[in-house]
């Protein structure tokens, strides 16, 4: 019998969890999808919030305030137990690797988390467009133009961004697992974070807040922000993530640690 890594078995649990959940209540299980998502909106809120005071301290101070306070986001999703998509790319991915979940019903919690998260991030958005910071916003503010940014992106640019922001996301997640001091746990997600966020890379969740945010908070006067240019892109988006997340994380370290051999995580 090969060994099996503490790693795993801690894998295990957690996709043994979310599968009990989505079938005891279903109702509960969405909720937690849509609470990640109002974690990434608050999180997305603060940190354009910041960048945008830093900015009119001095030209790209805002970049990295914000990819500072947006690596929160993963912190509150983490240990409030939100559903997020994009790590469930992993979960999922090993979850049938390992013959711990059929893909029938692997896609099913996937398709609902990623749905939920859309929910989630529409309505959360939405509500965060009410409040003060977000009230007549200059059309060249930091905020309208990083968002026209990601929207003007190429395919090629959005996959392969899309690709590591999810290797990034779930190196945070995998690296907590092995962590058993909070302070430490918390600061490592921060600083990973802090990598797909400061590039500016493309993660389809992530952008399901951000985008509304922006729709709501400029009235829909965005000319970058399109029917098209936003379902492309949260589709090329969403393709890298499973990508990075799913195949290169996910299904790459299962099959390392499938082996019979003392070199496990």
């Amino acid at each position: 019998m090969k060994p099996v890594s503490p790693l795993f078995e801690q894998i295990d649990k957690s996709i043994n969890k979310k599968m009990n959940l989505f079938q005891s209540s279903f109702m509960r299980y969405a909720f937690r999808a849509m609470l990640a998502c109002m974690f990434l909106t608050l999180g997305t809120a603060v940190a354009f919030a910041i960048a945008m005071k830093g900015e009119d301290i001095a030209h790209g101070l805002g970049k990295m305030l914000y990819a500072f306070m947006f690596s929160w986001s993963l912190v509150m999703i983490l240990y409030m137990n939100a559903e997020l998509g994009t790590s469930n790319m992993l979960y999922m991915t090993v979850g049938v690797y390992r013959k711990k979940i059929n893909l029938s019903f692997a896609a099913k919690i996937l398709v609902a988390c990623i749905f939920f998260n859309l929910v989630g991030g529409v309505l959360f958005g939405y509500l965060i467009s009410l409040t003060v910071p977000y009230q007549d916003l200059a059309s060249d503010s930091f905020f309208f133009t990083s968002i026209a940014g990601k929207l003007n992106k190429t395919t090629t640019q959005i996959l392969v961004e899309a690709i590591f922001a999810n290797i990034v996301v779930n190196t945070a997640v995998l690296v907590s697992m092995r962590m058993k001091d909070d302070a430490g746990k918390v600061a490592a997600i921060i600083f990973i974070i802090f990598i797909f966020a400061f590039l500016g890379y493309e993660h389809v969740i992530a952008n399901f807040p951000a985008f509304s945010l922006a729709y709501f908070a400029s009235h829909g006067t965005m000319a970058a922000m399109t029917v098209g240019s936003v379902a492309h892109n949260l589709f090329f988006a969403l393709i890298g993530n499973f990508i990075g997340g799913g195949l290169v994380m996910g299904l790459g370290y299962a099959w390392l640690n499938n082996a019979d051999t003392n070199y496990l995580d």
